[in-house]
């Protein structure tokens, strides 16, 4: 049986979901894939549960009653997979600008000794395909700003490709995680590496979307670099 699931948060995301699930199944390793959609008006949902006839032990669908924020979503997916079989649980957008063959070289380096694999744009210099210069600036800037802040090790720490062990989304207490944007990402690389967990970053290219629209905003960006504070701040007072 898979004991790989693959959490994909999707809102208005019908001209990648078909594709972007397709890819994945006809990967050498069989992956599991579960959809978290919030509300999509485009219809995202309709499709997917259209494909589950065609794949229904592999694919699964949860739906939500509006646009809740990444962070929920993946939370909501974490707790899905933690009450089922799963060993590895991994966190992928539905837009291909991460490549699904990646999914097999983070698992196998979480299979290989580490407890979080991360796909970063940024352990080996710029990998970043049709991005205009400010966006990969203002990302590649943020990362540094959240290694000054946090103290944390980490290339690219806004980076969503990830793969989890499960013991990682066991360990982490979920009604602690406060961020629901990008901020989200960077809060649970920094509670991984306080709870000890071993965190690698494995090098991919990273390619933006090439249809749909970006859920990028200046809420978001605020959130992510204000957060970072006050993220560092709260750490003084817990124990891990």
């Amino acid at each position: 049986m898979p004991d790989s699931l693959v959490i994909i948060p999707t809102y208005n995301e019908k001209e990648n979901i078909e594709k972007i699930i397709r890819k994945v199944f006809s990967l050498s390793f069989a992956f599991e894939v579960l959809i978290i959609d919030d509300g999509s008006p485009d219809g995202t949902a309709s499709i997917v549960k259209a494909l589950q006839i065609e794949f229904p032990e592999r694919l699964h669908l949860e739906q939500r009653s509006g646009k809740l924020g990444l962070g929920t979503a993946y939370i909501h997916g974490f707790k899905w997979a933690l009450a089922r079989k799963y060993d590895y649980i991994f966190e992928m957008d539905a837009d291909f600008s991460h490549n699904p063959e990646d999914l097999i070289r983070l698992r196998e380096a979480c299979v290989n000794g580490a407890d979080l694999a991360i796909g970063s744009r940024y352990v080996r210099g710029v990998n970043v395909v049709n991005w205009p210069m400010g966006r990969v600036l203002m990302s590649y800037f943020a990362s540094m700003y959240v290694r000054w802040v946090t103290r944390i090790n980490i290339q690219d720490a806004t980076a969503g490709f990830k793969c989890y062990r499960r013991v990682v989304l066991e360990t982490i207490p979920m009604e602690k995680i406060k961020f629901v944007g990008y901020a989200f990402q960077i809060e649970m690389k920094f509670t991984a590496i306080k709870y000890g967990f071993n965190v690698v970053e494995v090098p991919i290219i990273f390619t933006d979307r090439t249809e749909g629209e970006s859920k990028m905003s200046t809420k978001i960006f605020r959130e992510a670099f204000l957060g970072v504070i006050q993220m560092k701040i709260n750490s003084w007072f817990r124990s891990y």
